[in-house]
């Protein structure tokens, strides 16, 4: 688990019933339009970390949660905010877990989603459909601001097989070659309110909605 960093900017919490500002720690678009939808029903004001001038951070730890915390920590420290973070990826069995924590830059740095595809496609092939099991892994970090001694974690997976071709067009990342075997399609083949309520960072942001509630921060 990352240090915490050191004391950031003090922000004054509004007032009881207000909306408070909720710092999103990604400039990945389409996390941005999942969270903001999965997050559309509790007391924050949520803004994008790249509106308000924070780079991010480079992602050093060796695990999902992690790079979540400490996404979420640089975050709150930039700004003063309370903040959510996100890190997941693929894991795919027959290549020992991987991508994992690389999944956002499995072909490179600056590799797109085509590039990270094209790697992962071209690592199995030859590997037949039985062998083919992977799954979305999602770790949630939230802080309350750069001083929270008690951050909230949820983690969740969500189970499927990759694809030899590609299947839809929306969601993003690897969903076009992410099968959901029970239904017979892949996670681009869903509408974004199915997805939400399948998916490894719905389930999360659910069990992080469940520790919120009984959270100090729900009741500022």
């Amino acid at each position: 688990m990352p240090h915490r960093p050191p004391p950031g900017p003090e922000v004054n919490a509004p007032a009881t019933g207000q909306r408070r500002p909720l710092v999103l720690a990604s400039g990945n678009a389409g996390k941005l339009i999942e969270l903001r939808a999965l997050l559309a029903d509790l007391p924050f004001e949520v803004i994008g970390q790249a509106s308000l001038g924070v780079r991010p951070p480079q992602e050093t730890e060796t695990t999902f949660v992690g790079n979540a915390l400490l996404k979420a920590w640089h975050a709150a420290r930039a700004t003063g905010y309370a903040a959510l973070a996100d890190d997941s990826g693929l894991e795919v069995d027959a290549l020992g877990g991987a991508p994992g924590v690389h999944s956002a830059r499995y072909a490179g740095p600056q590799a797109s989603d085509a590039e990270n595809n094209a790697k992962l496609i071209a690592a199995l092939r030859g590997v037949p459909p039985a062998r083919r099991t992977a799954r979305y892994r999602c770790a949630l970090a939230f802080v309350q601001g750069p001083h929270d001694p008690a951050p909230l974690i949820a983690e969740a997976a969500w189970e499927g097989v990759i694809l030899e071709q590609p299947r839809g067009s929306g969601g993003f990342g690897y969903d076009p070659y992410f099968g959901v075997p029970e239904l017979g399609r892949s996670a681009a083949e869903l509408t974004q309110e199915h997805k939400n309520a399948l998916s490894h960072r719905g389930r999360a942001l659910g069990r992080l909605h469940e520790l919120l509630s009984g959270a100090a921060v729900m009741r500022r």
